[in-house]
């Protein structure tokens, strides 16, 4: 069985926008909405929903030094969260990171 470390890097690997939310977080929601205007192929995996969610979260504070959900992945490069993501869509920095 692949390590939390394993799975979390090809989940970053495998997609080209990944973002690890909780479903509840009304900053993931807002976070999924605008990026499904922008980019619908998106990836979300619900962190409280997986067994091991917190290991994952653990393992997202130690690769990106970001605890906080959502945590938003772009071609292997971390966004940050929510602010982040609205920032990069309203500055087109997102755009040319899809690019």
């Amino acid at each position: 069985m692949p390590s939390t470390q394993d799975l979390v890097k090809k989940y970053i690997e495998d997609n080209v926008v990944m973002v690890f939310s909780k479903s509840y977080c009304p900053y993931c929601h807002r976070a999924k909405d605008a990026l499904a205007k922008v980019y619908p192929d998106f990836t979300a995996i619900e962190l409280d929903k997986l067994p091991n969610g917190s290991d994952i979260q653990a393992t997202l504070m130690d690769l990106s030094g970001q605890r906080t959900v959502p945590n938003i992945y772009v071609k292997g490069q971390h966004l940050g969260g929510c602010d982040d993501l609205l920032k990069a869509i309203s500055s087109g920095k997102l755009k040319n990171m899809l690019a």
